[in-house]
């Protein structure tokens, strides 16, 4: 089988984040088991002059030069004209197209494009499609993102309450059959719960620094640790597509404690995997958060985590012990320290040996890639042989292509 994987953007930094991780290691994982799978995205930030990678951590991928037609949008304002032109061809070579769906100007065309073909079709929201009253958004829903959700084959949802809010973007017309798929990740070995001689005791933030995913609240936490550990030291790491990392030092310095918090910038994966092996504690205070790859990568090590109770993660961190879940709400100035305390429990070496436990089984026993994987395996061979029970003149990579409004 033939996977072509669809996303909006790669950059050397990996500033888009989760969908493109998440879409790399599916691809990863179905190539394990024998498919064929490849991405499809805009490449930025590479070297001027020099061809865009043709691979990605060891992933096939296409990357089109990015153009920034509509800079204001951000990564939803990004496209390349010869992604779009190469797509009909690209379409038609795949067995399965799956999407990874926002509100864009590549996923979205794209996604129109496979289901006016007639292509098996897999729409991916990752927590981003849900209903909105911004009047830009409400009319790229009106223009498109309605119909491709209603003509979808499959649409996968991290959590029920992501099912819920993508269904209301189309109610009261059905959208196409949804399908929970957890994010994985790779194995990984148990970190070391015992520090070695002469580190301080570290807190770790490893994601993309903006507002959404509120670093103020981490370094906000800072004074209330410091005041139990005045050795202990905070990592920020993370792209800064916020523009919020100077900030984020100024407001550490401001605190008195600009000297206990330290930002390395974007990490490579290899070097995510080594930091969060060598932190004590992983925070994301992250009031709206699906189902943060990162917070999943810091359990795979036995890292315990930090993580608000509105995060898509927070029941399994409870009921496994893998962590501590805290109160937050836009503009409360306790979210801050609220995460200290919390911070301040996982650092008692025997809570935090018991969440380091907690959290490493937790990864192993319900989020490997492996078992995700097979999850989407059966899912696109369910897209697959219904198609054939609709239609069985015409096979399972084809449709009679519909209108688009």
């Amino acid at each position: 089988m033939k996977a072509l994987h669809i996303v909006t953007l790669h950059t050397p930094t990996h500033d888009f984040g989760g969908p493109t991780r998440v879409a790399l290691n599916l691809c990863r994982g179905l190539r394990a088991k024998g498919d064929q799978a490849v991405v499809v995205a805009l490449g930025d930030g590479f070297p001027e002059g020099k061809a865009l990678p043709r691979t990605v951590d060891g992933v096939p991928a296409r990357l089109f030069q990015a153009r920034h037609v509509l800079p204001r949008f951000e990564v939803s304002g990004i496209t390349s004209a010869a992604l779009l032109a190469a797509a009909p061809r690209m379409l038609r070579s795949a067995d399965v197209v799956h999407v990874h769906l926002m509100r864009d100007l590549v996923t979205l065309p794209v996604a129109l494009l496979a289901a006016r073909m007639g292509r098996p079709l897999v729409l991916q929201t990752h927590g981003m499609i849900d209903p909105t009253e911004k009047r830009v958004a409400r009319a790229v829903d009106v223009l498109g993102l309605r119909w491709v959700l209603k003509q979808a084959d499959a649409v996968l949802h991290l959590t029920p309450r992501e099912r819920e809010l993508t269904a209301a973007v189309v109610a009261p017309e059905p959208m196409g059959p949804a399908y929970r798929l957890v994010n994985g990740v790779a194995p990984q070995p148990m970190r070391a719960t015992t520090r070695e001689p002469g580190r301080p005791p570290t807190v770790l933030y490893c994601a993309r620094v903006q507002e959404g995913k509120r670093p103020q609240d981490f370094v906000g936490a800072i004074p209330t640790v410091l005041d139990k550990h005045p050795d202990a030291r905070f990592v920020m790491a993370g792209p800064d597509t916020g523009a919020l990392a100077g900030d984020m030092l100024a407001l550490a310095r401001s605190l008195g404690a600009g000297h206990a918090l330290e930002y390395v910038g974007a990490l490579d994966h290899a070097g995510v995997v080594e930091r969060l092996r060598t932190s004590d504690v992983y925070v994301l205070p992250s009031i709206k958060d699906a189902f943060s790859v990162s917070v999943l990568e810091a359990l795979s090590v036995g890292l315990p985590v930090v993580v608000t109770r509105t995060s898509g993660l927070a029941p399994d961190v409870a009921a496994a012990g893998a962590g501590r879940l805290v109160d937050s709400a836009p503009a409360d100035p306790e979210n801050a320290a609220r995460v200290g305390r919390a911070v301040l429990e996982l650092l008692d070496p025997a809570a935090n040996a018991a969440a380091s436990q907690a959290a490493w089984r937790l990864a192993q026993d319900s989020f490997t890639l492996d078992a995700v994987v097979d999850t989407l395996r059966d899912i696109y061979a369910k897209v697959l042989r219904d198609r054939v029970s609709a239609d069985p003149s015409r096979g399972p990579a084809a449709r009679t292509p519909t209108r688009v409004p």
